[in-house]
């Protein structure tokens, strides 16, 4: 799958062009990504996220199957990244958990929408966060993750140009 595909509907912003051999690099100096929370009610998936997560740098995970099991966890823990599937089988609109988790304090988590319908996702909604389209693997969401995460000052910009990427 292309990155248009992944980012049909998203803003240039959220436009992510990478894949998995982008992936492999930011592996060997991976950042800290931080405490993660995927909702997400396909096990399997779940599981693949949580792995990819801990392997790119998160520092705990935690995987909830519903937006009343992620209230609660959101109720009483700090997530710096929320990875949300869209449709779950106890809602067909994950994205209003997005629209709470903006309004988490003065530093937000960072949004993941995953779906396999990205243009069902209202525009103003979807420039929240990253949009990625399933099936996609794990390392597509973590290049995008830390690109995201990249410095964007004038020296970051300097050592990028440097360093020839």
């Amino acid at each position: 799958m292309g990155a248009d595909q992944q980012s049909a509907g998203a803003s240039p912003a959220q436009r992510q062009q990478t894949t998995a051999a982008d992936a492999a690099p930011l592996r060997r100096r991976r950042r800290s990504l931080g405490r993660a929370l995927v909702v997400e009610d396909d096990a399997i998936l779940g599981m693949a996220l949580a792995d990819a997560l801990h392997g790119g740098g998160a520092k705990s995970v935690e995987v909830c199957a519903s937006i009343g099991d992620a209230m609660t966890k959101l109720e009483t823990m700090r997530f710096d990244i929320v990875i949300l599937d869209v449709h779950l089988a106890d809602r067909s609109d994950g994205w209003a958990l997005a629209e709470l988790v903006k309004e988490l304090g003065p530093k937000p988590p960072r949004i993941v929408f995953s779906t396999g319908s990205p243009e069902a996702i209202p525009q103003a909604i979807a420039e929240m966060g990253i949009v990625l389209e399933k099936p996609y693997d794990p390392e597509v969401l973590l290049a995008a993750l830390h690109q995201q995460a990249a410095p964007v000052g004038l020296f970051a910009k300097l050592r990028e140009t440097l360093a020839g990427n």
